[in-house]
């Protein structure tokens, strides 16, 4: 008998990126992330208030929401069918939890028109996936900030819900993507959220420990060069300013011959970020469709690894 959970998550993978998330299934029911969003802003705007003590209550938010995540996907967990009626309809329920066709398809919106000299554009579309200003950015700064967020978001949006739904089954996928969508809408260090936010950010940076480093493998044994971006991400993933994302970005940096990362702008101020694969060229239009094209060998990777997890029962079985 195949593993159950690795098996789910193939499936969940096949979906998505053969039809992503369908605009007119966005237009009718939304998305769980945003119902997800919806929960987090809710309890913000109630108990993120100075006359409480904020990191009690960020805390008792981020409980709530992690239980509204696991309960009904532990009842669904438990009753699924067993055996492949079961996998098939657990990775249909976890298939709106992993994004693998949109992060493609979100760095590739950024490509196209920046290899057809369309820098306005460009600016555009990284807009939607980075936080900052794009008018700041020239061409390289658009490629370096658009390879940046592949990195990091394969690790959040892909390989670290694949591994907790691998691990866990739905509960662990959903679990995920809560705390993942508590750190990306409170865990930021400003004065408004610095402490209401501070358990989920801190539960975030211990999700992705495992993930955010195994993508950096994936990266490294992805590329032409692999010991050499191993070499790059083991030297320079502790000097960036997250402890998990710096792991997929050095190993993309050190892949892709590039140097990403270092100083960028935030709300006016210069942030010095160190480089990661310093003493590296800066990126080009083209190391996009490199950095997409070794997303894309990952992405085997990452399934050929779920594919000998399900079979592991099987392979280690009694003869």
């Amino acid at each position: 008998m195949i593993a159950e959970f690795p098996a789910m998550m193939l499936v969940a993978l096949a979906i998505d990126w053969l039809i992503g998330w369908p605009h007119w299934l966005y237009a009718r029911v939304g998305h769980p992330v945003t119902w997800a969003g919806h929960l987090v802003a809710l309890l913000e705007a109630r108990l993120n208030r100075a006359d409480f003590p904020r990191r009690l209550t960020g805390a008792a938010a981020l409980i709530l929401c992690v239980a509204a995540a696991f309960l009904p996907f532990a009842a669904a967990q438990a009753l699924l069918p067993g055996h492949v009626p079961g996998i098939v309809l657990g990775g249909v329920l976890a298939w709106p939890l992993v994004a693998v066709r949109s992060m493609h398809d979100h760095v590739a919106a950024v490509e196209r028109p920046l290899t057809d000299g369309n820098l306005p554009e460009a600016r555009h579309a990284v807009s939607m996936i980075v936080g900052r200003n794009p008018e700041a950015l020239d061409e390289a700064g658009v490629s370096r900030a658009a390879l940046e967020s592949l990195a990091e978001n394969t690790s959040d949006g892909i390989l670290a819900p694949v591994f907790w739904g691998a691990v866990a089954g739905l509960p662990g996928i959903a679990v995920y993507k809560m705390i993942n969508t508590l750190d990306s809408m409170i865990g930021h260090r400003n004065p408004r959220y610095l402490h209401f936010g501070w358990a989920s950010a801190r539960l975030d940076d211990l999700v992705n420990l495992i993930p955010a480093r195994a993508t950096g493998v994936l990266f490294s044994l992805a590329s032409d060069k692999p010991a050499h971006a191993l070499r790059v991400m083991l030297r320079d993933a502790h000097g960036h300013r997250s402890p998990n994302a710096g792991w997929p970005e050095a190993a993309m940096a050190g892949a892709l011959g590039v140097r990403l990362s270092g100083p960028r702008i935030y709300d006016g101020h210069v942030a010095p970020e160190p480089w990661l694969n310093a003493g590296a060229p800066d990126p080009v239009p083209v190391s996009l469709t490199q950095g997409l094209r070794l997303y894309r060998r990952a992405m085997m990777l990452l399934v050929a690894a779920l594919v000998l997890a399900a079979l592991l029962p099987i392979i280690t079985g009694p003869s």
